[in-house]
């Protein structure tokens, strides 16, 4: 599609969640990438207006930049079905399942796919016996936020009662997840297309938010170094994953591979960061793409229903 036939595009960021400097972030690189491109983008950050001012200022399009609730877990995406503007990534039940760690496990585990075990936590928790029944070290995590915000991982089980209650400042459903040990990778995807995957390092005691957004100690390692066909059949598991969850347009998925080469689906980010460290155009410039590119391939992908 020509630049200019996207019309007036609102580049949706910021917003009110836990994670809206680094959607402010995104969102900027976004706007750059798309104005370079020649679209028509502007800024439009739905905790300074309402959306009704989309339709009032002759918008034809929405980039979402928007990161966390209410930018990934469907509700945005209700909004702007309802108001019958185009926008990108996945529509309002994958956006939903998406964001509910709990509840894209439970699909997965329906339909096949490997997840770690799992079990929610609450404030009455046996937490010991959480902790001998999953086995140690564990994963504690609010259930629907992204960015690794509110996340612990715990070695010890006297110490998951306090990562539960670091997580339920977040959300009050929180994950308590099995860790399992091995090579992080993730895949972005664009279309029907599987990016090539991107293995994770970090000296950290895990791909926290500082290893994801403002450390330059963590390692990416691009190509993963698997052998072709093992990258593969973990592409093609990233996007039954992906599908499962009745997600589109793009994303990323992201996987443990344990050291006995088995896969485990850990989640699905349906506006996954844009930012100078993300994952996402990063495996796209490696197939050559430049942000320019990338961001008019994801507006051209908009839902247009």
């Amino acid at each position: 599609m020509n630049a200019r036939g996207f019309g007036k595009v609102a580049v949706l960021l910021g917003g009110k969640t836990a994670e809206r400097e680094v959607s402010l972030k995104s969102g900027a690189m976004v706007l750059a990438a798309l104005r370079e491109a020649g679209v028509d983008a502007h800024r439009f950050d739905p905790s300074e207006r309402g959306l009704q001012a989309l339709m009032d200022e002759r918008f034809a399009r929405a980039f979402i930049a928007l990161h966390g609730r209410f930018g990934e877990d469907g509700t945005v995406q209700g909004a702007l079905e309802f108001l019958g503007l185009p926008y990108t990534g996945s529509g309002v039940l994958g956006s939903a399942l998406a964001m509910d760690k709990v509840r894209a496990k439970l699909v997965w585990q329906a339909m096949g796919i490997p997840t770690p075990p799992h079990e929610l936590l609450a404030a009455g928790s046996d937490f010991g016996a959480v902790a001998q029944r999953l086995g140690l070290p564990l994963m504690v995590k609010p259930a629907s936020e992204g960015s690794s915000v509110g996340m612990s991982k715990v070695r010890e089980a006297d110490a998951l009662e306090e990562a539960y209650a670091l997580a339920v400042n977040y959300d009050r459903r929180v994950i308590a997840e099995k860790f399992i040990a091995g090579m992080e990778l993730t895949a972005g995807i664009l279309g029907r297309t599987v990016l090539p995957l991107i293995g994770l390092e970090t000296p950290r005691d895990f791909y926290d938010y500082d290893a994801k957004y403002l450390r330059d100690d963590t390692r990416y390692t691009l190509p993963c170094g698997l052998p072709p066909a093992k990258e593969r059949e973990l592409q093609q598991l990233c996007l039954e994953a992906f599908d499962a969850l009745d997600c589109s347009g793009w994303g990323r998925v992201d996987l443990m591979l344990d050291r006995a080469g088995r896969p485990w689906l850990l989640e699905v980010n349906t506006a996954p960061g844009m930012t100078d460290h993300s994952l996402v155009p990063m495996a796209a410039r490696h197939l050559g793409m430049s942000n320019a590119q990338l961001c008019v391939r994801i507006l051209e992908l908009a839902r247009v229903e």
